[in-house]
């Protein structure tokens, strides 16, 4: 519905980018980066793959299927991190965050998500059997947006007027819960402080059932800030000019 010029993503949609009247694709993503860069930029995430896992050794699992420690991981806080193959390659990369003692969300990327799943049941299953972990595919009931640039916090200052957005109160990779007000709704949601563009960026869920109403209610107010909606290729070249790993 808003113009944009579709790609097969594993078994998903996504949007590649938002063409104007008369632009090439080049035109297209290069506008849309550049202005990702100067105001703010949105694009949607809801096809990652998101599994929770919880359970009493949530934490010592993680820290053996991430290359990268886990352990001293507080909560209301999300940590990067990579998981390899038993032939040392990766696998995959993604976000998890600590919602609570014994409960993690865990963010993969789209293509790999039912390849991450089936791989850590097979470890829980067949190898730490001993560990009290449950995995529970999550990937259907949120839906996700990211919001980089550096109008981004005022941006969501607007969206999100509950939360305070002082570097302080949210710092770099810290996880917040709040609600999104929309006329006389108020809509829950779970924000991370998370960029992957070099920019001042937040990955925010919601209710996949109120995907819709949210997106475009940001759509609209991302316009007030003379910013825009961005698909995958200025995805992918925010993600190389900051020097991350993209496909």
């Amino acid at each position: 519905a808003a113009g944009a010029t579709m790609m097969d993503a594993g078994l998903w949609k996504r949007p590649w980018y938002y063409p104007q009247a008369g632009e090439t694709i080049d035109d297209a993503y290069v506008r849309e980066a550049a202005t990702t860069r100067q105001t703010v930029g949105m694009v949607d995430v809801s096809t990652l793959g998101k599994i929770s896992v919880q359970g009493p050794d949530a934490t010592t699992f993680l820290n053996r299927v991430y290359i990268n420690g886990f352990a001293k991981l507080p909560v209301g806080r999300a940590r990067y991190g990579v998981m390899l193959r038993d032939d040392g390659m990766v696998l995959d990369d993604g976000t998890t965050w600590r919602l609570s003692d014994n409960n993690y969300f865990m963010t993969t990327t789209t293509a790999q998500a039912g390849r991450v799943m089936q791989f850590m049941e097979e470890l829980l299953q067949t190898r730490w059997t001993n560990l009290r972990v449950h995995l529970s595919s999550v990937t259907d009931l949120w839906a996700g947006i990211a919001i980089a640039g550096p109008l981004a916090r005022n941006f969501l200052t607007q969206a999100v007027p509950d939360l305070d957005w002082s570097d302080e109160a949210f710092p770099f990779m810290a996880v917040r819960h709040s609600t999104i007000h929309i006329a006389d709704a108020e809509i829950e949601c779970r924000i991370a402080r998370i960029s992957f563009s070099g920019e001042r960026a937040f990955e925010l869920y919601i209710n996949a059932s109120h995907g819709a109403v949210v997106w475009q209610y940001l759509a609209d107010l991302v316009k007030r800030y003379d910013g825009c909606l961005y698909g995958m290729e200025a995805l992918g070249t925010l993600r190389i000019e900051k020097g991350h790993v993209t496909a």
